[in-house]
């Protein structure tokens, strides 16, 4: 009897157990994964418009069309952006996250860099290495870059001519192929001397150099009188080359009507006029802010589609310098953490 009654358990036993199992098999392959796991999601391919999207894929090479800048479909473009202080006091601002963030947040275009040339005042060849430093974060993030031999203590172009053609040379032999650079050759001559007798020539020799290497970047050439006398130099501009263009620079405070009847007369006659340099302050980079002088300045010179560059990139203790002195970042900064000057730039980079 005992025999028979385990018996009869063992089938009831095996039968559950044969149940159990037809049920779990009546369950589609690969659903109790599904029911018990969650899927990553799959990350999204960088979409290559987007990551395209600077402005140098947008607009490529530049050239001069008139007293314009056009880009590779021939359409009129605007450079507008900031210059760096002299490279030898402020090199910490020549690095990528700074460009970048004033590319993405503030709509800059061109990034100047401002390499002095007198001995005098921090020029050395070490200062080459800076440039092309600030030229390659550039290239990297699609913006135009200007380099600049920043002549001003020095007054005389011609004073270390043979340095400045040493150093052109140099430049576009390694960035001859890139799309993005501008040369300016004399930032401001000043003291005795004129157009025709030391301005011009300087200019037609640096040129002739530039030419033999890069044939077609964009060549801005300094004016008289602290590349002021734009109306003089549309008597005689430089001939025989392509993609010249002519500095004029102002200081809203100290340069008003009269520096832009200058300006009006040379683009009248055709000379293309680039403004590699300006302030909303005095003319020594300090004193007040005209922000009358400053308004007309920047609606004049989007009214004829004249390309720009505010001074400076610092946070020197000085009315033209973008960033409060009390401000060491050298990106990401807040509307506090900029001067008077870098507020109103970023107004004038929206209109």
């Amino acid at each position: 009897m005992k025999k028979t009654i385990t018996a009869i358990i063992l089938i009831l036993i095996m039968t559950a157990i044969i149940v159990l199992i037809n049920q779990n098999k009546s369950i589609a392959p690969g659903e109790e994964e599904k029911n018990d796991t969650v899927e990553t999601p799959k990350s999204e391919e960088p979409n290559p418009e987007e990551t395209a999207n600077t402005p140098v894929s947008i607009h490529g090479n530049l050239s001069v069309k008139g007293t314009n800048i056009v880009d590779k479909n021939g359409q009129a473009i605007q450079l507008k952006g900031i210059s760096t202080h002299g490279l030898q006091w402020f090199p910490q601002y020549v690095n990528k996250e700074t460009f970048e963030f004033m590319r993405d947040e503030w709509g800059i275009n061109v990034v100047r860099l401002a390499m002095y040339t007198d001995p005098n005042v921090g020029y050395t060849k070490e200062q080459h290495t800076k440039v092309k430093e600030g030229i390659n974060y550039a290239t990297e993030l699609g913006l135009y870059v200007i380099v600049d031999w920043h002549i001003l203590s020095d007054g005389n172009p011609n004073t270390h001519k043979a340095e400045a053609i040493e150093f052109f040379k140099e430049i576009t032999t390694e960035y001859k192929d890139n799309e993005n650079i501008i040369y300016e050759i004399c930032n401001e001559p000043n003291g005795n001397v004129s157009w025709e007798r030391e301005i011009k020539p300087y200019a037609q020799d640096v040129i002739k150099q530039i030419r033999e290497i890069d044939t077609d970047a964009i060549i801005i050439c300094g004016t008289p009188t602290w590349s002021q006398d734009v109306d003089i130099v549309a008597k005689s501009p430089i001939e025989g080359y392509d993609n010249i263009m002519y500095a004029l620079h102002f200081y809203a405070a100290t340069h008003t009507d009269w520096i832009r009847n200058k300006a009006k007369k040379a683009i009248d006659s055709g000379l293309p006029i680039f403004v590699s340099e300006f302030g909303i302050c005095d003319a020594s980079g300090n004193g007040g802010i005209d922000y009358n002088q400053s308004e007309q300045w920047i609606n004049f010179l989007n009214e004829n589609k004249i390309s720009w560059v505010m001074w400076n990139l610092s946070n020197k203790q000085e009315t033209s310098a973008i960033i409060n002195s009390n401000c060491d970042k050298v990106t990401g900064w807040t509307l506090d953490e900029l001067s008077n000057a870098g507020k109103w730039l970023i107004e004038a980079l929206k209109k």
